[in-house]
């Protein structure tokens, strides 16, 4: 009893992955864009003055948005106590972009900035 309750699971398991394999669908590719990233990161010291970095711009891509939006499609990832952001005088968002966060008043702080690149137009 117990072995054909197991073969009877295993049996509702593979049609329920049968069936939402048939009914997953991609996106167009007209619609969809595969995304590159690149980033830059640097460390402070307590009482470290205010710090920035360049992220570098890949040659013929733009800056993707996010989907749905026409924002860009960023992360800040920081650690300790500080603030930090894209510097609105120093980034364009076509050329150059740059991070930058205020004085570290913790032990430490660490600093983030990730872009997500759209270069499809580079393959048509």
């Amino acid at each position: 009893m117990q072995h054909m309750k197991r073969w009877f699971f295993l049996l509702l398991m593979f049609i329920g992955l049968w069936g939402s394999l048939e009914t997953a669908h991609a996106q167009p590719m007209d619609e969809s864009h595969a995304t590159t990233e690149q980033s830059c990161s640097f460390g402070m010291a307590k009482g470290e003055a205010s710090q920035n970095c360049h992220v570098p711009f890949p040659v013929g891509c733009l800056v993707a948005n996010i989907p749905g939006t026409d924002k860009p499609w960023t992360t800040i990832s920081k650690g300790g106590n500080t603030f930090c952001r894209f510097d609105d005088h120093a980034t364009d968002w076509k050329t150059k972009i740059t991070g930058s966060c205020i004085r570290c008043k913790s032990d430490h702080c660490s600093a983030q900035f990730i872009v997500r690149f759209d270069c499809s137009q580079l393959t048509r």
